[in-house]
């Protein structure tokens, strides 16, 4: 059997990478194939076999692929061969509206995606409500199972604590200094209408943020996949960017909180139960023109929304009493969005799609969606 992976265009991260670690472990007769950006070319293991993302290697790959295991979307003109099994896991919790349902799209865009959409046999859903985001988004009517995501298993695991410390002691920073995570999402204008040089503005003042916390504390800054590659320069300030790490769940763990606006990660991140602050400097047009938002932000975020660079700096600065007002806030959003992350969720896969002697992809009898037996 031959599985292709792909995860955001080429990285090894995401729950491709989780489910291609678990069934490497368990030693299957299977030929592990990964398509590959040069970005990250070597964070792949040693032996398993990469081709470039987007050429015709790749094409021929995934085209000769019993399985394709994919967190995205893959943009490319391939046909996929009968009796083969393509296996989307998606990755996110949608609270930013997705494909169909954004605001505004470039044309051809979205139809352009529909193609791979048309490929997708089964789809994985980290919580009921993404299920029914997923369903109206792509109008996608295959089954979507409620597994949690496998890639965020490892921040329930018995080894956080141990991978917590290599991270931080890779990047060089000891546990005396607080790891502030930014990771803002991308603006879409930005990127298709953009000039594509530097398509990423950075709203922090990092000269208040210097002056003021720069001696015990450091921003590690995660831009989008979209727009990693379009940052100004930030040498000689307490940033490191590490959009380039391969896999975001390590640096969830080497974190002491998380800032975001729109991204998907407040969702992972709330796993850990460490501090969540939303610096929505722009909420009124990304909300009401760019994007749009499928629930208000207003009333589930589980932090404060922060809407200038001072009052950022001014909650990192005062940390243990703005998350003790959001306690309440943050238990109700865990409750609601991760009560599937229980550190299982590749288990969960494998069972379903990957049954040990079975065949891969095989459909399982059980329900999707609602089905408590996934949760």
């Amino acid at each position: 059997m031959r599985i292709v992976y792909t995860s955001f265009r080429g990285l090894f991260s995401d729950s491709p990478r989780a489910v291609y670690e678990a069934l490497a472990a368990r030693g299957d007769d299977v030929t592990h194939t990964w398509l590959t950006a040069p970005v990250a070319e070597d964070a792949f293991p040693a032996g398993v076999e990469t081709i470039p993302f987007g050429g015709p290697e790749s094409i021929a790959a995934l085209e000769a692929a019993d399985v394709v295991v994919s967190n995205d979307h893959v943009p490319l003109d391939w046909e996929k061969r009968p009796g083969a099994f393509y296996l989307q896991t998606w990755h996110g919790t949608p609270l930013k509206r997705i494909h169909n349902d954004v605001l505004w799209a470039p044309e051809g865009r979205l139809a352009y995606l529909e193609h791979d959409i048309a490929r997708w046999d089964a789809m994985l859903s980290p919580n009921p409500y993404s299920t029914a985001r997923f369903r109206q988004a792509f109008g996608y009517r295959g089954p979507v199972h409620e597994t949690g995501y496998p890639r965020n298993d490892l921040l329930s695991s018995p080894d956080r604590d141990a991978v917590r410390a290599r991270v931080r002691a890779g990047l060089g920073i000891d546990e005396g200094t607080r790891v502030v995570l930014y990771t803002p999402t991308w603006r879409d204008q930005l990127v298709f209408e953009g000039t594509a040089e530097r398509d990423f503005d950075f709203p922090v003042d990092l000269a208040d943020f210097t002056d003021r916390l720069g001696g015990d504390h450091v921003l590690l800054l995660r831009l989008h996949n979209m727009v990693s590659d379009r940052l100004e320069s930030i040498e000689g300030l307490p940033v490191r960017d590490v959009s380039s790490y391969p896999d975001i769940r390590d640096l969830y763990l080497a974190a002491d909180l998380l800032v975001t606006d729109y991204s998907s990660t407040m969702f992972d991140f709330a796993i850990t139960g460490k501090p969540i602050l939303l610096f929505t400097y722009d909420l009124d047009d990304y909300r009401d023109r760019l994007r749009g938002f499928y629930v208000d932000i207003e009333e589930l975020a589980p932090g404060p929304l922060l809407s200038t660079s001072r009052e950022l700096v001014d909650a990192v600065a005062d940390l243990d009493a703005v998350a003790a007002a959001h306690a309440d806030r943050y238990r109700t959003f865990r409750e609601t969005y991760t009560s599937l992350e229980d550190g299982h969720a590749t288990d969960r896969v494998l069972d379903l799609f990957f049954p040990p002697g079975g065949p891969a992809g095989a459909d399982p009898t059980t329900r999707e969606g609602d089905d408590s037996a996934h949760r």
